[in-house]
């Protein structure tokens, strides 16, 4: 089985985090985590201990969702079946009760390019035993040094591709979602293939990658404009996280102390707010995108900065951003305090 390595990523640093905590501002109030990512290498570690570990600063959560990352992917076999072993490995790892629904959606890989795509579909959602909800294949990649770059470059106009389309038509008639990953300048090739899918939900993954460093220094309006398009298409919903990573532009991770939830907040205020003016908080769902960006932030902080920029919100909004948009997109059962299906 395959580890997944974690190129141009800051390392996290527990000593660095526990320099300041914070008590939840919403203890009751409930929350699925849309994105998190288990590893098990030497220097990136993060499994169902560490999660818990966090997850406890969190009273609220109930439920999360796993999103692909390379782990465990099967060592034989045809390539296009070879990330079931990462849906294999997240099931096995994730079957015993921790109060807390962890993986109750789990977001797979594949190339939908493959021959062997249906075939993969239909193994990931045999290993899922019931909680397989869809494929993350990304096309995240600029040619700018300054931008973290994923160990193999996607093809140009994957998402455009002949073959990939056909891999992609299987998903709709399967009752399965798209996570999109890429970033900003690549967004328009999300929209394209929304457009052309109508009947398939598309997630896209934090924020729809704003990049802040390099060239992209001062992207937000470009970001902007590509996000209000994107947003016509009604089949697409956003992750409002993911910006804790390093080419987002954000330096947490320099400062001698990590952020408190109030300057936390007032960082991604811009981007998170921007996100549901443009798609509604009906079409919106929070995402911790744990360990990468815990990198920058604990875990217990963030959830307070989400409370903190929701204070303006409706209940029924509030509800929808922290768990309702994710329970409808991923199909995660209603769950009682101790993480019991109702």
């Amino acid at each position: 089985m395959t580890t997944a390595v974690l190129a141009g990523h800051q390392p996290v640093r527990p000593g660095w985090l526990g320099r300041h905590t914070e008590p939840p501002l919403a203890p009751a109030l409930e929350i699925i985590d849309a994105h998190h990512h288990f590893f098990s290498g030497a220097d990136w570690h993060y499994l169902t201990d560490e999660l818990a570990a966090d997850a406890a600063q969190v009273p609220g959560l109930r439920a999360t969702v796993f999103v692909e990352c390379g782990e465990h992917h099967r060592d034989t076999g045809p390539a296009g079946l070879r990330p079931v072993g990462e849906t294999e490995f997240v099931r096995d790892l994730t079957a015993a009760a921790t109060g807390i629904e962890f993986a109750a959606a789990i977001v797979g890989a594949t190339d939908l390019r493959e021959p062997t795509a249906a075939a993969a579909l239909d193994a990931h959602r045999e290993a899922g035993g019931g909680r397989f909800r869809g494929i993350r294949q990304s096309i995240a990649w600029d040619p700018d040094p300054a931008v973290t770059h994923p160990q193999r470059e996607p093809p140009a106009g994957l998402y455009a591709s002949a073959a990939f389309r056909r891999g992609f038509g299987l998903l709709g008639p399967r009752g399965l979602t798209f996570d999109a990953w890429c970033y900003h300048p690549q967004l328009g090739e999300v929209t394209d293939l929304a457009r052309a899918f109508p009947d398939t939900r598309i997630v896209l993954d934090h924020c729809g990658g704003p990049l802040g460093v390099g060239r992209h220094a001062d992207a937000f309006p470009v970001w902007q404009r590509n996000l209000a398009e994107l947003a016509r298409c009604d089949n697409v919903v956003v992750k409002l996280g993911g910006l804790g990573m390093t080419s987002i532009g954000h330096r947490f991770f320099a400062a001698p102390n990590p952020p408190d939830s109030t300057r936390l907040a007032t960082a991604l205020r811009p981007w998170v707010h921007t996100v549901i003016d443009l798609f509604g908080a009906r079409r919106c769902l929070f995402e911790s995108n744990f360990p990468v960006d815990k990198a920058s932030y604990g875990y217990g902080v963030f959830w307070n900065a989400c409370t903190r920029l929701t204070d303006g919100a409706g209940a029924d909004e509030r509800a929808a951003l922290f768990a309702g948009t994710a329970r409808e997109v991923y199909r995660i059962p209603s769950a009682g305090p101790a993480g019991q299906t109702r």
